[in-house]
């Protein structure tokens, strides 16, 4: 019996089916993996903390919605279909005026708080 191309070589990710198995939001779920880093997606609304990652960069997609990137000396919006890459040491702050859908990609281990921690600091590596 030959093996299929799905049982050979995994399966497709299918992120609507993934966004359908969670609600809350802030909370950074983890799809798949590729070396060290890791594909998380999230739901978000409303406005997130002023944060820096010290030692990464952090790319936003996103996949639904409209997302806007707050920095200390200007903004960025994201539409769908849009990626932006915040460089590691630059302070930052997203903000969703409606939920949006995104994937961030990012070393493992990155905590979605970056170097500061709080009520807003999700558990790590929550795989869905």
């Amino acid at each position: 019996m030959t093996q299929t191309p799905q049982s050979k070589h995994g399966h497709a990710i299918n992120l609507t089916q993934k966004f359908a198995l969670f609600h809350e939001q802030w909370s950074p779920k983890v799809v798949a993996e590729m070396n060290e880093y890791q594909f998380k997606i999230v739901r978000l609304q409303g406005d997130f903390i002023w944060h820096t990652h010290t030692d990464t960069d952090e790319a936003f997609l996103v996949l639904e919605g409209e997302l806007r990137i707050d920095f200390r000396d200007g903004q960025v919006l994201l539409r769908e279909g849009e990626l932006y890459i915040v460089s590691k040491g630059i302070e930052h702050k997203p903000f969703a005026a409606q939920e949006v859908k995104l994937m961030l990609i990012e070393p493992r281990g990155v905590l979605n708080t970056g170097d500061t921690t709080g009520a807003r600091t999700a558990q790590n590596d929550q795989w869905i």
